[in-house]
């Protein structure tokens, strides 16, 4: 049954088809060989396959463990990609750092935010929340278009000193027609220490985790 096979196939195959079909499918003539071999011995001798069709497998599960391959390399390459940027991001340690977000640490009775805006506003209108949603204190903030930011000290409107905690802002900024021209809000922290979870390194930015992509500015 083999032999029967194999002279069917030389008798239309040549070695330079062959050698031509091994080069393009990226691998030695004799793996190519061996995966043909294995195919005939495994194919229906009363219904053998063609030639062609032998060949354009073969190519196929060349092309299929290279991509293989390829998809390990570019695991490998992610996971030393992923530790260079935990490595560079160890650089924040010890800096204050402001990042998109709207929650903020107020520590020592302090507590730092910024807000952007697309084009000047007519009005901004500003008011922070404690850790329940209740609002403590309300105020008004600059109008100048890009960042604007603003410190805290942690009185709140009736005038008590609040303690310590995570305390969030929340911006109204309109322009003359009515239309909002907030682009997003910031909180100041300082850095502390990095972590790498699931292969996204984020910041401990005064008590708060923060992705490295949303860092605005580092001082």
């Amino acid at each position: 049954r083999f032999a029967m096979s194999v002279s069917s196939v030389n008798s239309t195959a040549t070695t330079a088809t062959i050698n031509s079909a091994a080069s393009s499918a990226g691998i030695s003539s004799s793996d190519f060989l061996n995966l043909l071999v294995g195919e005939l011995q495994n194919q229906d001798p009363l219904d053998p396959t063609s030639t062609s069709d032998f060949i354009n497998q073969m190519s196929q599960y060349a092309t299929f463990d290279q991509q293989q391959t390829l998809n390990t390399n570019l695991s490998t390459l992610l996971t030393s990609f992923d530790s260079l940027l935990t490595l560079n991001a160890v650089n924040y340690i010890g800096h204050t750092v402001e990042a998109k977000g709207d929650t903020a640490t107020l520590q020592n009775g302090q507590a730092a935010f910024g807000y952007s805006l697309s084009s000047a506003a007519s009005q901004v209108n500003l008011s922070i929340q404690d850790s329940t949603g209740k609002t403590v204190w309300t105020g008004s903030g600059s109008t100048e278009s890009g960042l604007n930011t603003m410190t805290w000290d942690g009185t709140g409107s009736d005038g008590t000193q609040l303690p310590d905690g995570q305390y969030s802002l929340t911006v109204s900024a309109l322009d003359a027609n009515g239309n909002s021209v907030l682009n997003y809000t910031t909180f100041f922290g300082q850095v502390t220490d990095v972590e790498n979870t699931s292969g996204s390194t984020t910041l401990n930015d005064g008590g708060i985790s923060v992705n490295t992509s949303d860092v605005v500015a580092v001082k």
